[in-house]
């Protein structure tokens, strides 16, 4: 199992060799206490173990054609979802496509963790804490999302931003 001996994994969980190999070859199932004892073990988590992330690693890629909207606001700026729902996730790709004149409200919210936006075409006016900052096409902005944070387009075509968020909180 990921490169150690079953004898001495078989050591470090109490368990003996035949019934670590049985659990490895699907032939028998293992009580969670056994489970979380292996992936302590083995330095990794009871879902690498069991396979919970496999949507990430078997299909990573999302086509154009398959981004998924989640939202649009009241002023029109609109969400969309960039990678596949995974409750391992550790961060949440988005596009947010604004409207001139439309804003972050609704969509962006303070919460735990840090945020990051990249303008991928026209200008947006970022406030954070108060303060003012211009961001045009190429520029980055990132940012602790437990502080006051808004974003607004302040051109007269749609801009585009790439948002990632981590912890997922949507």
């Amino acid at each position: 199992m990921l490169g150690m001996a079953l004898s001495e994994l078989s050591k470090k969980v109490g368990v003996s060799v035949s019934a670590l190999s049985q659990i490895e070859n699907a032939k028998a199932f293992p009580s969670v206490v056994t489970l979380k004892t292996i992936a302590n073990s083995l330095h990794t988590s009871v879902g690498d173990l069991i396979g919970e992330y496999e949507d990430l690693t078997k299909n990573p890629l999302i086509k154009t054609d398959d981004i998924k909207f989640v939202k649009a606001n009241t002023t029109n700026a609109k969400l969309y979802l960039l990678s596949h729902h995974d409750n391992g996730k550790q961060m949440e790709p988005y596009l947010i496509k604004f409207i001139p004149g439309s804003d972050s409200s609704e969509i962006m919210t303070e919460h735990s963790g840090q945020g990051f936006v990249y303008i991928i075409k026209g200008k947006l006016l970022a406030t954070l804490n108060n303060i003012d900052y211009n961001l045009e096409k190429g520029d980055s902005f990132y940012f602790n999302s437990n502080v006051g944070h808004f974003l607004k387009n302040i051109e007269k075509s749609e801009t585009h931003a790439l948002w990632v968020i981590s912890p997922p909180h949507i």
